[in-house]
């Protein structure tokens, strides 16, 4: 459990980054909406999976994988409004994975 909220928190913490220039660009609730429960479902990811992959590496391609649904809509509609939003997901992805990294409990062997 306690693996889950530490996931949660820093999930919400990268969405609350990911969503403040979002709405001084005046962008839309569903859209900011959105971002912010894409980053808490890969903080609850991250948090809970047992991957062995270096942190940085896990989160990066957490990232990624959870953005691609909405990456198809995005590239329909504005392709290049991608280029930004795949540099803040490399960025978040990368000190998201860190962070949950090194604060998560491991499991008892």
């Amino acid at each position: 459990m306690k693996n889950i909220k530490i996931g949660l928190l820093f999930g919400a913490l990268a969405g609350i980054l990911d969503v403040i220039p979002m709405i001084f660009q005046g962008l839309s609730w569903d859209a900011n909406l959105s971002a912010f429960s894409m980053w808490m479902i890969i903080g609850f990811f991250l948090a809970t999976t047992s991957l062995k992959l270096n942190n940085i590496v896990k989160g990066i391609l957490f990232s990624f994988l959870c953005l691609i649904p909405a990456g198809i809509i995005i590239a329909a509609q504005e392709p290049i409004s991608l280029i930004p939003i795949s540099i803040m997901t490399l960025i978040l992805g990368s000190l998201l994975g860190y962070f949950i990294g090194r604060f998560k409990k491991l499991p008892n062997k």
